[in-house]
């Protein structure tokens, strides 16, 4: 069997640490150089020839990380790695998925053909916005899921009466994933937008009257679409609304949104790094997640017993 070495970008250092630390391996040593106008240059301080190389690094912004990426997977694989498994916990333009309006990108479908053309044979990552992008590459693609950590929180707390809450019709399917597993009813807000990040209007699909409901979602960005579901969820008549979240972007006001808040508690991954403290918010790791995976990978086993179904 091929050997298994694994590297981190500078953006995922932090977790790639966690999940080396589970797998039983060190973390491969990578130099990046920068050069005054902001250009880098990665080198691996090891031999990869003919091994299986595993980077790990989200690609959150700015662009540079992503670019990071691009070039270590570039270095791997000019430096005769025999395969290159790029692990992305949390997937940067994924929210570009489809053309909603006219004369648009579609990021996810881009930073898929980049990755691919950079070298990549795998590509590891969790909760995709959208289950299809993983029909943009054409290469193997794992799409884990934060249920595995989310649910065995939810249950040590054992909620009387707990409802489970989809933020859009999107999210439907992951909700009742949530629902079958802690045996909870199951709702949807149904909210209109004029633009990205502004909610126009929501009304609820449910009864949420008397019920401790969980709202659960991939990602939370300002985090305003989030407490005003919350907020309006309490005014239906809920006993409390907990949140769980998998991608923590919490960019702008999203802090001082979320400690304002009716929320309870906002569980979240550590795919993304904190930018601040929060009593509210409570980080699970999915590193143990990620390294069970890769064992899996290298040895050629399947991975679907990490799925919840």
């Amino acid at each position: 069997m091929r050997q298994f070495q694994l590297f981190s970008g500078s953006a995922s250092q932090y977790l790639a640490e966690e999940i080396a630390t589970e797998y039983g391996c060190t973390l491969g040593e990578v130099e990046i150089q920068r050069f005054s106008d902001g250009e880098m240059q990665p080198t691996f301080k090891v031999s990869t020839r003919g091994n299986d190389v595993y980077i790990i690094q989200s690609t959150l912004p700015p662009a540079d990380n992503m670019m990071e990426l691009l070039l270590m997977m570039d270095a791997a694989k000019r430096s005769s790695a025999s395969a290159v498994t790029v692990v992305i916990p949390y997937f940067g333009y994924a929210r570009q998925d489809r053309k909603d309006k006219p004369r648009v990108s579609i990021g996810a479908k881009l930073m898929a053909n980049l990755l691919v053309s950079s070298g990549a044979t795998r590509v590891v990552t969790m909760d995709l916005h959208a289950g299809q992008i993983q029909g943009f590459f054409d290469i193997p693609v794992d799409n884990l899921e934060a249920t595995s950590v989310f649910i065995p929180y939810m249950e040590a707390l054992a909620l009387e009466d707990l409802t489970i809450a989809s933020p859009d019709m999107g999210g439907v399917a992951r909700a009742r994933t949530y629902a079958k597993h802690l045996k909870a009813e199951l709702v949807m807000v149904d909210k209109y937008r004029e633009r990205a990040n502004q909610v126009s209007s929501m009304r609820l699909i449910g009864d949420v009257k008397d019920r401790n409901v969980l709202i659960v979602d991939d990602i939370i960005d300002t985090a305003g679409t989030l407490t005003k579901s919350a907020e309006y969820i309490m005014e239906q008549g809920a006993r409390s609304v907990r949140a769980a979240i998998t991608h923590p972007i919490l960019s702008g006001p999203a802090y001082e949104r979320i400690n304002a808040s009716v929320i309870d508690e906002l569980l979240v991954t550590n795919t993304l790094p904190l930018r601040q403290k929060s009593d509210k918010i409570k980080v699970l790791s999915i590193a143990p997640i990620f390294a069970e995976a890769l064992k899996k990978i290298h040895h050629y086993e399947s991975v679907s017993s990490l799925f919840l179904v």
